[in-house]
């Protein structure tokens, strides 16, 4: 018998419009929202920095490589360091979050972004790479489907990621 329960999705809170940025505002976005709209898919809201105790609103980091590591460090002050607590949090949600089958998540994010800006200790670009949280995500939970909010403007892209997510559902 198939079942007829939405499919949990996991988005950045932000996503969503919930004011959980850095900043104390939010990156409501329609596309996202609008995944939602039949029922079939619902969202479970998560925000990596507040889930690891970070405030609202709160110093911005940026990935930062140090000694051949990638960290989340403060841009204004590197002395703010928090690459522990969001990777902790990481492992602790994907470890509580077996139900979700997909997971949208914030484009630049130095924690969800799929394609971030690395830095030197100065603050110079040298590269790119994924978010603390992803990293972490793609490690413990290697099949969960991904995107980033912009990819779902390309309807091809989106129902691409909308097939992965039910037939990762389907397969648990």
């Amino acid at each position: 018998m198939k079942s007829t329960a939405p499919i949990p999705i996991a988005v950045s809170a932000c996503l969503l419009g919930w004011a959980v940025r850095y900043d104390g505002r939010d990156k409501a976005h329609a596309g996202v929202r609008s995944l939602f709209a039949s029922g079939e898919f619902v969202p479970v809201p998560v925000c990596p920095e507040v889930m690891a105790g970070l405030g609202v609103p709160r110093p911005p980091v940026e990935l930062v490589q140090v000694r051949g590591s990638v960290r989340a460090l403060g841009v204004s002050d590197r002395a703010l360091d928090m690459t522990g607590p969001l990777i902790r949090q990481a492992v602790r949600w994907s470890a509580q979050a077996s139900t979700v089958a997909g997971l949208v998540c914030k484009s630049r994010s130095p924690s969800c972004g799929l394609e971030v800006a690395l830095h030197d200790q100065p603050g110079r670009a040298v590269g790119m790479t994924e978010g603390l949280f992803i990293q972490v995500l793609r490690r413990r939970r290697p099949k969960l489907p991904i995107v980033e909010e912009t990819a779902l403007a390309d309807p091809e892209r989106r129902a691409a990621f909308l097939d992965r997510v039910r037939t990762f559902a389907a397969g648990r």
